[in-house]
């Protein structure tokens, strides 16, 4: 990795960059040179990440918090200090980090501890210190918004089959920006919990995070931050959002897959019961009934993923020898430029903002008279990686009147070289489907 200083002038030298990402020098279709962008759905691993996973199979891989010899002390070791690396990128301690597979698995844990809480309580069960917060009635008021990707809707669908809650959300207007007139409606006495993306997938929109706390707290609801496409691409820090939870994945910022971050203020985990029980999570055990350990081991049955782990520690430090801040500024860039581009293009529609304000770098479009899949098709046939569909965000794509869309999305390491590429490409797909 050879960058130079983030506060210089000159900073952003992304050949250097693209220099740390392997992948990037492959080709593909017909041997085309690859233009990666799809970094919304995954994005790709440099060096240094690769290099830290594989050292630490080559030397400590062993079991951790378990057995008395070396290896497993190391990787212990390891372990918790990639935890508190990565706890401390968005401004956490690292007894307020639990690690998942996923954001998806983050958000279903977060979903679980309201029922667990609520079926245990039915039960007259013993439940934590402060667990009642998560003990919901009929009638009580689950609140979304009208842009969520699936893994923040559907659990909570599903806590509200099982509880007798009502599903509630905050609708968007038809540039895809949250409606704040009708929040005042939405967000009620009745409102246990507000769960909401910090950036959309699909519309590239950044929230008014403050606004939505504010409301939230005013009926002293739990706020749940969905935050796979703000981390990896912006500065956060969760005691500025002043938010109760924080959900991520390590994938989708240079890190491996297997692995997701869930950041819950330490009073809130404290209260929460266990989502996934077992080895591990335990206090003591019985054959009659166990105790659990604290957080955040109380939510990390079994093996951990410990190589993902220190992997991702390693992508946090990458991100921070960029430096956030100029991570946001240079993708602001290319947003801006790809935005532009596309409305210059006759029969391209952009769904979602069309300026750049408050937006993030994640643009879908639609093409007259071409579906999304065909255009996408035409893409990759180009070299050009895109991603294409309702992008698990159906409800956004039937409010916005769209079966689908097709979207690009850069990151660090792309330059406008790449989005040149991948507008050249846009312009052809109407002229050869005979569209124009």
């Amino acid at each position: 990795m050879t960058l130079i200083a983030p506060d210089s002038a000159t900073a952003w030298d992304l050949g250097a960059i693209r220099a740390d990402f392997p992948i990037l020098s492959r080709t593909v279709r017909n041997d085309r040179p690859l233009v990666y962008l799809d970094n919304a759905a995954t994005s790709q691993k440099p060096t240094m990440v690769l290099d830290a996973e594989r050292r630490y199979y080559e030397t400590s891989n062993a079991a951790v918090h378990r057995g008395a010899h070396q290896l497993a002390e190391e990787a212990t070791e390891q372990y918790e200090q990639a935890r508190a690396r990565i706890a401390s990128f968005v401004g956490g301690a690292p007894d307020e980090l639990v690690f998942t597979r996923n954001a998806t698995e983050a958000l279903n844990l977060l979903s679980y501890a309201f029922l667990n809480a609520t079926v245990k309580k039915a039960a007259g069960a013993e439940l934590p210190a402060g667990a009642d917060r998560f003990v919901l009635a009929a009638g009580d008021e689950i609140v979304v918004t009208e842009m969520e990707h699936h893994a923040n809707l559907v659990p909570w669908q599903e806590l509200c089959d099982k509880t007798g809650a009502v599903l509630r959300w905050i609708g968007i207007t038809d540039d895809g920006r949250l409606d704040l007139a009708s929040m005042a409606e939405v967000i009620t006495d009745r409102t246990r919990v507000v769960s909401f993306t910090h950036q959309s997938n699909l519309l590239g929109t950044i929230n008014p995070v403050a606004e939505v706390v504010a409301a939230a707290r005013r009926v002293g609801a739990v706020v749940i931050l969905d935050a796979c496409q703000s981390v990896p691409h912006m500065p956060v820090d969760v005691l500025a959002l002043d938010i109760d939870a924080l959900t991520w994945s390590g994938h989708k910022m240079l890190g491996p897959t297997g692995i997701g971050c869930l950041w819950a203020k330490r009073e809130l985990l404290d209260a929460m019961p266990p989502f996934i029980t077992g080895g591990s999570m335990i206090e003591q055990v019985t054959m009659e009934r166990s105790t659990f350990a604290p957080p955040p081991q109380r939510f990390e049955a079994g093996v951990p993923m410990v190589a993902q782990a220190v992997g991702l520690a390693a992508a946090c430090e990458y991100l921070d020898a960029l430096g956030m801040s100029a991570v946001a500024a240079h993708e602001h860039d290319l947003t801006s430029y790809l935005l532009a581009g596309l409305e210059q293009i006759e029969g391209v529609t952009i769904i979602g903002p069309t300026n750049n304000i408050d937006r993030g770098s994640a643009v879908s479009f639609v093409v007259d008279g071409v579906h999304p899949h065909d255009v996408g098709q035409f893409l990759d046939d180009r070299g050009i990686a895109a991603r294409v569909g309702h992008h698990c965000a159906w409800p956004t794509c039937r409010r916005l009147g769209v079966p689908a869309t097709t979207r690009l999305s850069p990151y660090l390491y792309n330059g406008r070289h790449d989005l040149d590429e991948a507008l050249d490409a846009v312009r052809g797909v109407r002229p050869y489907f005979g569209a124009a």
